[in-house]
């Protein structure tokens, strides 16, 4: 107890730096992985505590991987209810546990670098192309139901979306694209109060005042 309130003032600021990353996070993998953004915010806070008490680590973040969103939404349109999709998870988290009681994690150094990259890669294309509909603000989810499907389906899909192209939410998109840019760069990095600053977050929160000023959506 003496130990976490000699640190409490620099894990307070720790805590907000790691949330203000983690929300934008969240949400996006929430909303990719096709369930609610509350689901997000629940699985990121629950992952903390449960990681923090049992990881025995002092120093750990943990929340959200963007790397399963593929496998989570295949999941989702496919079991019949949300219900099993949970089971599963819970069954794959029991068999984490197993494993890494057994010391079997020395099986991941098996797999090649190459399929791992390939994997991330093919997950970060199926990201974009699920994105795209909302950047221009066309909201829909035939996009989402093609992706894993043919490829025909997808080019369909993406045809109707450049036909439902919003004007204002296409310029509000592309803007927060630029700022995400721009914050990434070497020269907004030096700028003390940038690095206090979160890019993603700055972004959620400057387009959903843009939004709710001009109605794009």
């Amino acid at each position: 107890m003496k130990n976490i309130l000699r640190n409490l003032s620099s894990d307070f600021s720790s805590g907000i730096v790691v949330f203000l990353v983690a929300i934008p996070l969240c949400l996006g993998v929430a909303v990719a992985s096709g369930v609610s953004e509350l689901s997000g915010i629940v699985a990121g806070v629950i992952g903390g505590i449960l990681v923090g008490a049992l990881s025995g680590s002092q120093l750990s973040v943990s929340g959200p991987a963007a790397g399963l969103t593929a496998i989570v939404a295949a999941a989702v349109l496919k079991l019949p209810a949300i219900e099993a999709f949970f089971l599963a998870v819970v069954i794959a988290g029991v068999v984490q546990i197993i494993m890494g009681a057994l010391k079997l994690g020395i099986i991941g150094d098996y797999i090649p670098n190459s399929v791992i990259k390939g994997m991330l890669a093919g997950i970060g294309i199926i990201l974009i192309i699920k994105q795209l509909p909302f950047l221009v603000g066309y909201d829909t989810s035939s996009i989402s139901e093609a992706v894993g499907s043919t490829s025909g389906s997808v080019l369909a899909s993406l045809f109707e979306t450049i036909r439902h192209i919003t004007p204002v939410a296409m310029i509000i998109g592309f803007a927060g694209l630029a700022l995400m840019i721009l914050f990434d760069t070497k020269w907004m990095k030096s700028k003390k109060i940038i690095q206090v600053l979160n890019g993603p977050l700055i972004v959620v929160l400057v387009g959903v005042l843009l939004v709710q000023t001009t109605g794009a959506l």
